[in-house]
């Protein structure tokens, strides 16, 4: 399901729901001159094929107590363990992102601590027990860039119509 084939009204509720996730479904209805059932029906639809994957509240990490963001290259001693380590990531709270990479990495996570301090008792505490053969840690200063994919390049299906 990597390509999916989506129509003018697809990628038009997609836009306005990528801006405001909160939007009432009414107000997408009337900017997108179809009824109400309509969008219900197509918000339906992209949940099934997996391209909307929920709403939820995004948490500003600094804002409850987590100043440290670090990305974490890591490199096991028996890559043949990656379902068995992902399985212990997924234990570790602070772990948040976790991906498979090329280059010179196993895998590649993303994590929040408190501060530095914190930082190093979850690589030494909590990752080096996983069997890490080498691990490089990158701590960001700030997010530049943070929003989701735009939804302007996306193939349209071959039939322009869109189905109500």
């Amino acid at each position: 399901m990597a390509n999916q084939r989506l129509d003018r009204l697809d990628k038009q509720i997609l836009r306005l729901i990528a801006e405001d996730a909160r939007i009432p479904f009414l107000e997408v209805a009337r900017a997108c001159k179809v009824s109400g059932a309509a969008i219900h029906q197509r918000i339906q639809k992209l949940t099934n094929l997996g391209i909307l994957k929920g709403s939820q509240f995004v948490i500003d990490p600094e804002k409850i107590g987590y100043e440290t963001c670090a990305y974490i290259g890591l490199n096991l001693q028996n890559p043949e363990s990656f379902d068995k380590v992902v399985e212990e990531l997924k234990q570790i709270p602070e772990v948040v992102e976790c991906h498979y990479t090329t280059g010179d990495f196993d895998m590649f996570i993303k994590i929040y601590a408190i501060n530095n301090h914190h930082l190093l008792n979850i690589i030494h505490d909590k990752l080096q027990p996983l069997g890490l053969s080498r691990s490089e840690t990158i701590i960001s200063f700030n997010s530049a860039i943070d929003r989701q994919l735009p939804i302007m390049d996306i193939p349209v299906s071959d039939s322009d119509e869109v189905d109500e």
